[in-house]
């Protein structure tokens, strides 16, 4: 009768699975330190051109760097906006008269990317964003902002002075665009409107607190103050209005912001900050080129070492 596995026969197996794993890898390492040891000068010339190389590809002027900024999305969807941001991750169907098709084209500005924004306590602000794109459309504690993209591309230190012009000449081509176009069209007057009604509402709110605070007469009971027979009626706390009056300059402001920002179907919140580790550190690049190349000296080594059977077996 065949034993059916359990849960607990998975775990097992698992394990001896993993355990076999790593006696391989063990037995990998130790016959590359062996050939490490037998054939050194092979390893120590590879693992020198290597940190030659690393050197050479992190010198100064070949820094790179990792350069966002959020965009704010004035009435397009977030589909709208990347397939206007598509072709600049594809320098072949990029149009030859946009400003930035240049800096495309010659890689100045390259590897285009977009993450989404995340706002984590639901009140239409940014928390962090999602670099590791990991959060998911649905979820209705991490939610994606629908108005907000976060914007990255990689750029060479001998070429950040020409930041500020990448950024004009990608906005441009990016609300040249006529989908974005029609979308702002229709956006704007409904954000204006929004902005005239939401400072009426605020003014009238204004005039009802004042009226409540002079005029409403108070229902509470006289109280006599330090007993030297004044009378104080009423509390003139404004407790009714308070959290109205909070709640409604907080929307205020923030239609303002986004009114003041409404320049263009996408605007920048802040101008492009670079990041101050570069993809290709030094101490990085050291640690993967001599590791590649202990790699390739252990293979080369391998074939030295086995040139016997390989010879005897090219001539069968």
């Amino acid at each position: 009768m065949e034993h059916e596995m359990n849960f607990f026969d998975l775990c097992a197996a698992g394990v001896r699975a993993l355990g076999r794993l790593c006696v391989q890898a063990g037995q990998v390492l130790a016959r590359m330190a062996r050939l490490t040891v037998r054939y050194w000068w092979v390893v120590i010339t590879l693992v020198l051109l290597a940190i030659a190389a690393a050197f050479y590809y992190t010198r100064l002027g070949n820094l790179t760097y990792k350069v966002n900024a959020v965009a704010l999305l004035n009435g397009p969807s977030i589909q709208q906006f990347e397939q206007a941001f598509a072709p600049l991750s594809m320098p072949a169907v990029m149009p030859e008269g946009a400003a930035v098709t240049p800096y495309v084209k010659e890689r100045t500005a390259r590897s285009f990317k977009t993450f989404r924004v995340i706002d984590c306590l639901d009140d239409g602000k940014a928390d962090y964003i999602d670099f590791k794109s990991k959060s998911n459309a649905a979820d209705t504690v991490r939610v994606q902002m629908h108005d907000r993209l976060c914007i990255q591309f990689r750029i060479k230190s001998r070429n950040l002075d020409q930041l500020p012009a990448i950024e004009e000449a990608m906005l441009a081509f990016i609300n040249s665009n006529e989908a974005l176009q029609q979308s702002y069209a229709i956006y704007l007057p409904n954000l204006q409107n929004e902005a005239a009604f939401n400072h009426a509402q605020a003014q009238k709110l204004d005039s009802l607190t004042s009226a409540y605070y002079f005029f409403h007469a108070s229902n509470a009971s006289p109280m006599n103050y330090n007993g030297n027979g004044v009378n104080f009626y009423g509390d003139r706390r404004i407790v009714l209005f308070l959290d109205k009056l909070y709640d409604q300059r907080e929307h205020l402001q923030s239609t303002d912001y986004r009114l003041q920002l409404a320049t263009a179907p996408v605007v920048l919140e802040n101008h492009f900050s670079v990041d101050s580790k570069p993809v290709n550190g030094r101490f990085k690049m050291l640690f993967i080129f001599c590791l590649l190349a202990w790699f390739g000296g252990c293979a080369i080594a391998e074939m030295i070492d086995k040139r016997k059977a390989i010879c005897a077996w090219l001539k069968k």
